[in-house]
């Protein structure tokens, strides 16, 4: 009885272990640095996620002609999985500066324009069992990207004509 405590001791000790995912960090060191230099800059920061994110693109992209194999088809799953953290925390970032008012539109455009290219390279990947749910992430991570941001756009339109004192700012003053 008292082996038998024991093991069941252990197993419940050990199972919230065994469940852990380890999160990756989609971001390098260097890269999480220049977004902490960027601050609280909205236009900064979602000119360097975008950066960042095309960064991500080029190297998806580039791992495309190589010859099939598992460590390929393990990068590229990482490299999706990393893609689409990153749009995920971008996405995260133009929640709190629409909130705050912060006009992003000429960020926002580059976005745009990123994501479509984007959308572009993951389109053209090869379905391969080694990263299909990884790629179907990352296309659903990019689609609700654009919609948010074609959202926040038609927002910061309409709000920027009707306030347009407030143009290029990082926040809304309160009045």
């Amino acid at each position: 009885m008292r082996l038998f405590l024991v093991s069941l001791f252990c197993l419940l000790l050990s199972a919230p272990l065994a469940a852990q995912k380890q999160k990756r960090e989609p971001l390098t060191e260097k890269q999480q640095d220049q977004i902490e230099e960027a601050g609280i800059d909205p236009v900064a920061r979602v000119d360097l996620y975008v950066k960042f994110l095309n960064d991500y693109c080029d190297t998806i992209k580039g791992l495309i002609p190589r010859a099939k194999s598992a460590a390929r088809a393990r990068r590229i799953e990482d490299e999706l999985e990393d893609f689409a953290a990153l749009m995920d925390e971008l996405g995260d970032n133009l929640d709190m500066y629409s909130q705050r008012k912060a006009d992003l539109r000429k960020s926002l455009k580059g976005l745009n324009e990123s994501i479509q290219r984007c959308q572009a390279v993951l389109r053209g990947l090869p379905s391969e069992p080694g990263f299909e749910l990884s790629l179907k992430e990352a296309i659903d991570s990019s689609n609700d990207l654009t919609d948010q941001a074609r959202e926040i756009t038609a927002d910061q339109e309409t709000y920027f004509k009707a306030h347009p004192d407030e143009k290029g700012q990082d926040r809304a003053e309160p009045k």
